[in-house]
Parts: C-alpha cells; structure tokens; sequence
C-alpha cells in the first residue's frame, strides 16, 4: 500500500538554504534527493552517493532537480550537509513522517511511540566521544519520527523535552526505558495530552518499593488485578510471559498521571541445554484500565523493545551506520536522518526486507525517485 501523504521532494524543498548565494550551484532540494534516492539502493557513502549521481542518466537527473544536468562531487555533498540548519531539516522530516504514521494508522488505531537512544559508533574521533542520539520512533512500523543529538547517554534525560517537543502527542502514549522513568518526563508527557508507560527500577525506589510490596502480597486485592500471557518459541528458546495488571495504588502513590502498575514475568527455557531463568520486570502506566488491558501492555512493552530490530539494527546491517566514519560537526546526525528517512519510505511504501529493497531499487532506481515524487521521463 502506498501512502498518499505530501511526497518527500516537496518537503525537502522548505529546508532552508542557509549557503552564500554565490556557493549555490545545486539546489538543495535536489542534493538531499539525490542522497535520499542514493541510500534507498544501498549506497552509503559521500563518495559512493556522488559516484551513483555520475553514473545516472540524464533524465534521471533532470527527475531530482538538477538545472546543470550534473551532480555534486562528495566534497561537495560533505560542504552542503555541514551547512544544513539541522533542526529545521529535523523538523521538516520528522512532520513528514508524522504525517505518514497518522495516515497509516488511521483515526482509531492508538498510536505507540518508543523513545530510545542509539550511539554512532564509528563517528568517534581520537580522543572524542561518540555521536549519540535520542530518537522516537512509532511502535509497530519502525518509522522514526523524531531525533535529537545528544552528549552521551547519561544527558538523555535532560535531551526529552527537546525530543517530545518535535512530537504531535496528543491522544498517543509514549514507551521509554527505566532511564527516563522520571517524574518530569511523566508530566511533560501528561501536558501534551498524552500518555506513558515506563518501566520501574532502582532509580525510583520508592515507587518500585510500593509495587513490588504489592505484587508480592496480593491477598485482598484479586479484584484490582488482572493479566494476559504470550507464548513464543523462536531462537532457539521458549519464552512465556504473564503480565498482570494493578489499580491499588492509584489514589496510594503520588507519581504523576498513575491509573495502573503492573508486573511482567518472563520465564525462558533454552531449547538445547534446558536452562531456565525467570525475570521479573516492574512498571507504571498514565492508560486507565478502559483504554489499555492487560493484554494492551504486554504488546506495548514487546514492542518497545522491537524498536532495535525495525530502526537500529537495520541502521547498522544493511545501511553499515555503525561503521560510518563521518565525523565533522552535524554531519552524522544529517546522514543518520536521511538512513531514517529513506527506512521510512520502503516502510510507508510496504516493502518488506530492507535489504532486499535496496537490491531492488540498485537494479531498478526509477522506483527510488517515485517514492521520493520524482519521476524520470524515458
């Protein structure tokens, strides 16, 4: 299924063009198309991205923008994306793809954003840190939505309202980790009219004091509980889960926005040697019993954790992100946007497999430019 939302070329034409006048030679538009298109069949590099422009016809060119009929070199790809305003470039790819998510999901599906954050690692110089970035992605098609840089992964904290900022979050419900299971975040979330779910740890010990206590001596309390179970069996394991869910501390804690707490247990069995563990995770909920079951949670909390495979892993295997070596200023966080947004086009578009749709975009790049609403004349 194709989306019908604004085509991404026209999008990229409002990112504003803060070059000299005299240093324009390739509208910006069209050199962000030609990286956008690049990526989609699997070309990664500065170098490789302006190799696959030289290599293409001339209408193909003509297709992205291009008045000269000639592309950008990679030292020219390198000066134009280290003078990008990257927060407008941000904040024009990421209402693209909020738009396409809304589309997707039509008006009564809720819509699940997990926030996450994701280290470049090969983006470190000698001596330097490492690109980290905080970004929010929709559960279920893996499309990020937003991201923003960061330090490192202990300044994620402080980063969140920055991040939630660029998020349409009314009527939605934000998953985090146990890093961001604080009570600013909880309000901030509150504000904009959304909800949460945050997993309970040592960082907040008395709210994980007050759920474990209550988890452990349930008697009395059957009739605030409920549950639901999943059973899978792949990588060479079994994995059964039970979450339960509880309403008695509502009105007890005072953590913002609190309707439910919950527990999920997970007991794992590896095939081969019969080991077994049994992990306990606690967490909190602003969804009321009405809006989200016990049942709701459970595929909330998988699916956060699926964030990894959809966006982060794809970044690192078939886009080679962890390897990337680009370093200067924002340029990481440009070209890990444009990795973003070339993901969200094959998934918007129903293609499945990432790889193998880049294969088939090398070998056959016009259906690229479509996605991107250019079209080449034969």
């Amino acid at each position: 299924m194709i989306v019908r939302c604004c085509p991404l070329m026209e999008v990229l034409s409002e990112v504003p063009d803060v070059r000299h006048a005299r240093g324009k030679r390739y509208p910006l538009a069209a050199v962000l198309g030609l990286a956008c298109a690049a990526i989609l069949c699997g070309y990664r590099s500065y170098g490789a991205i302006a190799e696959w422009g030289r290599n293409y016809g001339k209408h193909l060119i003509k297709a992205l923008g291009f008045r000269r009929m000639k592309t950008p070199c990679a030292a020219t790809l390198h000066a134009v994306f280290r003078s990008l305003d990257i927060q407008q470039l941000e904040t024009q790819l990421g209402a693209w793809a909020q738009s396409v998510v809304a589309t997707l999901s039509g008006d009564d599906q809720l819509i699940v954003i997990a926030v996450d954050g994701k280290t470049l690692r090969g983006s470190a110089k000698q001596g330097s840190q490492e690109a980290h970035l905080l970004s929010a992605v929709s559960q279920g098609l893996g499309i990020t939505l937003a991201q923003c840089a960061v330090d490192d992964k202990a300044n994620e904290i402080s980063a969140m309202p920055a991040l939630l900022e660029q998020l349409l979050l009314h009527g939605r419900v934000v998953t985090v980790d146990a890093l961001h299971t604080q009570r600013r975040t909880a309000e901030t979330i509150l504000a904009c009219g959304a909800d949460y779910l945050m997993p309970v740890k040592g960082n907040q010990p008395q709210l994980l004091e007050d759920i474990q206590t209550l988890f452990d001596r349930p008697q009395g309390l059957a009739d605030t509980m409920t549950a639901s179970c999943s059973f899978d069996l792949g990588h060479g394991r079994y994995e059964y889960r039970r979450l339960t869910t509880s309403t008695a501390l509502v009105g007890y804690s005072d953590w913002p926005g609190l309707r439910q707490v919950f527990c999920l247990e997970r007991l794992i069995c590896v095939r081969k040697t019969g080991e077994q563990r049994v992990e306990r995770v606690y967490g909190v909920t602003s969804l009321s019993p009405q809006r989200a079951t016990a049942e709701d949670l459970l595929r909330m909390t998988r699916e956060h954790w699926h964030v990894e495979n959809k966006s982060h892993w794809v970044r690192d295997v078939t886009f080679d992100e962890d390897r990337s070596q680009v370093r200067r200023g924002h340029i990481p966080e440009v070209m890990a946007a444009l990795r973003n947004t070339a993901i969200g086009l094959m998934r918007a578009a129903g293609y499945q497999g990432t790889a193998a749709t880049c294969r088939l975009f090398a070998a056959q790049p016009h259906k690229a430019l479509a996605l991107l609403g250019a079209y080449a004349e034969n």
